[in-house]
């Protein structure tokens, strides 16, 4: 096969893929979103109580802390 013809096929194969692509390219639609009953927010549940109290997870901080200090440059 020749030099061109070679050429050619990889420029209409390159072609073919890349229209098959944006074909099938999907691009996020207006839509208008709209609450049930008219409200404009997420609607919330009226009761929203945790049982369980917020702890502090060391382990993290201390991973965190570690990242930081071995970030820098050597030498």
């Amino acid at each position: 096969m020749k030099l061109e013809m070679a050429r050619g096929l990889f420029v209409v194969g390159a072609l073919a893929t890349a229209t098959v692509a944006m074909a099938a390219w999907e691009q996020p639609s207006t839509k208008i979103l709209s609450a049930q009953k008219g409200e404009g927010h997420c609607p919330l549940p009226r009761v929203a109580k945790s049982t369980e109290a917020m702890r502090p997870d060391h382990d993290l901080l201390l991973l965190m802390f570690s990242l930081v200090q071995g970030a820098g440059p050597k030498g």
